[in-house]
């Protein structure tokens, strides 16, 4: 007998106390906005309806239902291949990341349309700029160094009628993360970045398999991305640690014109290096932000050049 989870079910009530998918999914509330997502459902072996997470199209198929229905995302369609991203930790950053400029004005929520925000790598989905934009009313930049990339995402923001507040621009320059895309008479409130993960490809593909294997299921070598992902999404040489390292000492060049840097980190190990290379380029305020959506634990690493002074100027400037 199909059964669903009481609306007040929680499995991840870990997730920020803001976000709208702290419940187990609605799939009730989620087939009167995506019917299509009826073809993927099952029953669990609790007699509770699901999707089977290890297939591509039917976790493309829920993430789809859930941007639509929660922020009125009507088309999200991007190349097949490129990488689709879990809406409930996605936009658990973007929550955490609103805290962020909170706490730099006193506690109090900023005016959200007077917010400019610079996503590094934004990829074919542009969820950050999707989600801040809907949630908190922010502007948005969105880089990517992949053409393909950037005309997938100028084609949601088209379609979905936010070409006034979001933009995309493409870094040509492969082994820069903000030259050539900052104009030095430019000001960002925030930037965000989810980097490449692992540091190679065949690293990406064993860490998937990992996955399946610690869940108990085999899959096919083609299969095993459930969620996708091109080679500049999932991996770089150096892997995470590199890049946001590069990112770091290139932000120093920059210092005035952001409030603040901030980044994703996947492995907590990396925390040192990072520290460090932070201490190096002279950031006066750095800060480590826990998130935990189910099993996984990552975090966002934040940092400012700018002392409290220029932080009360800031605010009086831009906000």
């Amino acid at each position: 007998m199909l059964k669903r989870y009481p609306a007040d079910a929680t499995e991840k009530e870990n997730l920020h106390p803001r976000n709208l998918h702290r419940g187990r999914y609605d799939f009730e509330l989620l087939l009167k906005t995506a019917p299509k997502l009826s073809n993927f459902l099952k029953i669990n072996k609790f007699g509770y309806e699901t999707i089977d997470f290890s297939n591509r199209q039917a976790v493309l198929a829920l993430n789809k239902a859930v941007i639509q229905h929660y922020y009125g995302i009507k088309e999200w369609d991007f190349p097949s291949g490129f990488l689709c991203p879990p809406i409930p930790g996605r936009a658990d950053y973007i929550h955490y990341a609103a805290d962020l400029l909170d706490s730099t004005n006193g506690g109090m929520p900023t005016d959200g349309n007077k917010i400019r925000v610079l996503d590094i790598g934004m990829g074919a989905n542009c969820v950050y700029p999707l989600l801040g934009s809907r949630i908190y009313d922010w502007n948005f930049i969105g880089t990517d160094i992949d053409p393909v990339s950037i005309e997938s995402a100028q084609r949601i923001i088209s379609y979905n009628g936010l070409d006034q507040k979001i933009q995309c621009r493409q870094q040509i320059e492969t082994t820069h993360i903000f030259e050539g895309i900052f104009d030095k008479k430019e000001k960002f409130d925030l930037t965000v970045c989810n980097p490449p993960f692992h540091v190679s490809a065949e690293k990406a593909q064993a860490g998937s398999i990992l996955k399946w294997k610690n869940l108990g299921i085999t899959k096919h070598k083609f299969e095993v991305l459930n969620f996708g992902g091109k080679n500049a999404e999932l991996w770089c040489p150096g892997g995470e640690a590199a890049f946001i390292s590069r990112m770091i000492i290139e932000s120093k060049a920059f210092s005035t014109n952001c409030c603040w840097f901030s980044s994703l980190v996947s492995r907590k190990k990396n925390l040192p290096e990072l520290y460090n290379a932070l201490e190096r380029v002279g950031a006066q305020t750095v800060k480590t932000i826990e998130m935990t959506q189910g099993q996984k634990v990552s975090r966002i690493l934040a940092w400012s050049f700018l002392t409290k002074p220029m932080f009360d100027s800031w605010k009086v400037a831009c906000w």
